[in-house]
């Protein structure tokens, strides 16, 4: 009996000093050497802006929930603008400040709400930086962030360039998705081999994501002025692009065709270029 309770207060103690480990895991945020990009209680250093310019619907649209944002919260319904070509709740949260050499970090999982052309691109959002113009769509780099439910494909990652932005690109001629020049990737010149769309630049194809499981993705985008930007998705690098013109703006995090939530959002800025064998060896 007493080997009983001794064993009994030997797993007690076991699982207390778990959760222990679990709370101070989670009071890790922000990352050594990081601060928070938002803080979790208001739009300090940020300002909102909507297709349609409402500044009112704006706040409803980016609504602030458990310290993160949540795009499109419960007060909506389940269906918005759907396929009404209005699309007057696609916006962006933009920073005020301008950033160049920087490694930002931030985690999305998915909702189940359906917004605008939600038909044409399936759970779509996205993370632009090196914005120049503010208007949406901006000018700047979109780090795409997209779940293709009926291809059961990811796209988070992928970088789309908008006109005013250049960059440059190397990709598989077989593949059409991101791959380092000296792997044997080529530079893309809008070669017509290319087989997907000129602005749209693949990442490399992975399972490492979650979609629509309520589980969160762990993004990175790691900047150097004009020097190169690299993607990661759940720690992985999916993406690589080179020469960036505009080489600084500000960052916007999306809202697009669902629901989505971000949180954990936070930034570290470099004073000099970091070689790029640093980050890709991690």
């Amino acid at each position: 009996m007493r080997l009983n309770k001794l064993m009994l207060l030997s797993i007690c103690f076991f699982f207390n000093w778990i959760g222990v480990q679990v709370i101070h895991a989670q009071d890790t945020y922000p990352s050594k050497g990081f601060v928070k990009l938002f803080n979790g209680k208001n739009f300090d250093g940020w300002y909102l802006k909507l297709k349609d310019d409402d500044p009112e619907l704006a706040k409803k649209v980016f609504a602030i929930e458990a310290g993160g944002i949540h795009v499109f919260d419960n007060s909506w319904p389940d269906e918005i603008d759907f396929n009404e070509g209005t699309d007057g709740t696609i916006g962006m949260a933009y920073t005020k400040k301008v950033y160049k050499k920087y490694h930002l970090k931030f985690q999305y999982k998915w909702g189940h709400k359906k917004a605008n052309y939600f038909d044409k691109w399936e759970y779509d959002a996205g993370v632009y930086y090196h914005i120049t113009d503010d208007k949406v769509f901006p000018t700047g780099v979109e780090y795409q962030i997209q779940y293709v439910q009926t291809e059961d494909k990811n796209g988070t990652g992928d970088a789309i360039r908008p006109p005013g932005q250049t960059y440059d690109w190397y990709f598989n001629p077989e593949k059409d998705t991101y791959q380092l020049p000296n792997n044997g990737g080529i530079l893309y010149t809008g070669q017509d081999s290319y087989k997907g769309k000129k602005w749209l630049h693949r990442a490399k194809a992975t399972r490492n994501f979650n979609a629509l499981n309520d589980q969160w993705n762990s993004c990175e985008i790691i900047v150097m002025g004009g020097e190169y930007a690299i993607h990661k998705l759940n720690g992985e690098v999916v993406n690589v692009i080179f020469n960036l013109k505009p080489s600084a703006g500000i960052i916007g995090f999306q809202s697009e065709t669902a629901e989505i939530y971000y949180r954990n959002i936070e930034i570290k800025e470099f004073d000099e270029i970091i070689s790029i064998e640093k980050f890709l060896s991690n």
